[in-house]
């Protein structure tokens, strides 16, 4: 049996590049999250403005994670 090293390398390369923007990417709609309650609870002691930009922001990073899951999932299933 012969192994082909460069092709392991680079499924193992691009495995840990999208494995990374993926957790980023969540990091960033946690934290968009996290930054709407910080405003809510501003706005309650009479400061703060909206966070609409942020709040769908998040969201938009929520939804780019479960595209690539489901295309991940597409992949193995196809």
């Amino acid at each position: 049996m012969k192994i082909d090293w460069a092709a392991l390398a680079s499924v193992f390369g691009v495995s840990l590049l999208v494995t990374v923007a993926l957790v980023g990417l969540f990091t960033l709609g946690v934290i968009g999250l996290s930054k709407q309650e910080q405003a809510r609870e501003a706005r309650a002691t009479g400061g703060g403005t909206a966070t609409l930009p942020t709040q769908v922001g998040a969201y938009a990073c929520f939804a780019l994670c479960a595209a690539a899951v489901a295309y991940g999932i597409y992949l193995i299933v196809a």
